[in-house]
Order: C-alpha cells, then sequence, then structure tokens
C-alpha cells in the first residue's frame, strides 16, 4: 500500500474548513448544514465551507490539509445557548488504526485522530454545538434552532477572523 501524505496546507494564509453535518429531513437536524451554507455564502478566502449528512472517514484528508477545522451539529443542550468548545483528536484511531471505531460514521474527534493517523497531521479544532429540540421527519428548523444558527454564524465568523486575521463582516 502507497504510504498516505500530509496534503500540504496553503502558503498564502492558514486554511480553514467548517464542516456542518446533519439530516435537513429531520427537523433540527438539519442545523449544521443551515449553519455552514450562511458560512458558504461568505465568500472568504482561505475557508473551505462542507455539509454532509455524516462524518466520514473520507473528510480525513480535507481536515489534514487544513490549519483549522469546526464542526458544527444540532446538539440537546439544557441551554439554549450554542455551546463552542476546542477539541483534539482521540480514539481508536489515535493507535494506528485506520478504521473509525463506529464503522462508516464517527464523531470530530475521531475524525481528527484519522487525519493524524493517516497523514501526520490534524488541524486545531473547534465543536459548536447547536441547541436543538425537534427531530421531527420533514419539520423546519424550530424557533430554538434558528436562534442558535444566528449565534453559531456569529461564533464562527469570530474563530475565522482570529484564525486567520481576515475581516469577516
Amino acid at each position: 500500500m502507497a504510504e498516505l501524505r500530509h496534503p500540504s496546507p496553503s502558503k498564502t494564509g492558514p486554511t480553514v474548513v467548517v464542516i456542518g453535518y446533519g439530516n435537513p429531513q429531520r427537523g433540527d437536524d438539519g442545523i449544521g448544514q443551515a449553519v455552514v451554507s450562511q458560512v458558504q455564502a461568505l465568500n472568504l478566502p482561505e475557508i473551505e465551507a462542507c455539509t454532509v449528512t455524516q462524518l466520514t472517514p473520507e473528510l480525513s484528508s480535507k481536515l489534514a490539509a487544513a490549519d483549522c477545522a469546526i464542526f458544527v451539529d444540532a446538539c440537546k443542550l439544557a441551554s439554549a445557548d450554542i455551546r463552542v468548545r476546542p477539541i483534539t483528536a482521540c480514539g481508536s484511531e489515535t493507535s494506528g488504526s485506520v478504521v473509525p471505531a463506529s464503522g462508516h460514521s464517527c464523531d470530530p474527534c475521531s475524525l481528527l485522530a484519522l487525519a493524524s493517523s493517516a497523514y501526520g497531521h490534524c488541524p486545531q479544532a473547534w465543536w459548536v454545538e447547536v441547541p436543538a429540540t425537534d427531530f421531527t421527519v420533514g419539520n423546519a428548523l424550530s424557533a430554538v434552532a434558528e436562534q442558535g444558527v444566528t449565534q453559531a454564524l456569529g461564533e464562527i465568523k469570530a474563530l475565522i477572523g482570529a484564525m486567520t486575521k481576515t475581516p469577516t463582516a
């Protein structure tokens, strides 16, 4: 098997990958994708924003090429406020395995560990957890989720601005 190599981060400035995940057909579970759609609309340089239904091992190459990563997901939180926390690589992937412990999908920390194990690099990362209350099939975002989307976008813009020294207005 050929050796996997770390895709080189940008030489023009820090690259940031923003990954919003969840199922938009299940009400508030679509929060991650809703937030990242708004990040994409900002058209910021050095930012790659993508939406997926679930995190998969294939995302590890994007992460290995990035300087920073932001994961956005819907979560059942006790508070109506979003939670932003730094995260690090952890999980079975740090032992040299390149297969996520959970099979077809993985959590952000395991995905970072996979990037580190497979490519020798994982970015500095944050997990933006947005409050969610309704996961009913076919429903639109709840009022709590809509408020969380707005809060999350503001926090992500601040993180991007701090990481890249680029105004995000």
